[in-house]
């Protein structure tokens, strides 16, 4: 359960180090860029530790699922972007994918 854990926060970091990203303006702001890039680094070590427990292919699936899942919802709530009814659906669908790689690994 560990390994799940740490694969979560290393998800999240994904949502602050692409909003940091974006505020970075095509990294031509230091402070945004500098910290955009660390947490991406930090995101990529918490994932590396929960690799050692859980498969590659389904750890990074969910990381990067629950990624962009975090990102997207960070984006229509933070910053104004759509929340179309499709834009929902294919996000839900995303979910139910991460969902279902959780239960079939266990």
């Amino acid at each position: 359960m560990k390994a799940w854990g740490l694969l979560v926060v290393a998800a999240m970091l994904e949502l602050v180090w692409a909003t940091a990203l974006k505020h970075s303006e095509g990294l031509t702001r230091l402070w945004p860029a500098v910290a955009g890039l660390g947490v991406a680094l930090l995101s990529v070590v918490v994932l590396s530790a929960a690799l050692r427990d859980l498969p590659v292919g389904t750890a990074y699936a969910v990381w990067v699922g629950l990624g962009s899942l975090g990102v997207a919802v960070t984006g229509i709530v933070l910053l104004g972007e759509s929340a179309s009814a499709g834009r929902v659906l294919c996000l839900a669908l995303i979910l139910a994918g991460v969902i279902g790689l959780k239960v079939v690994e266990g």
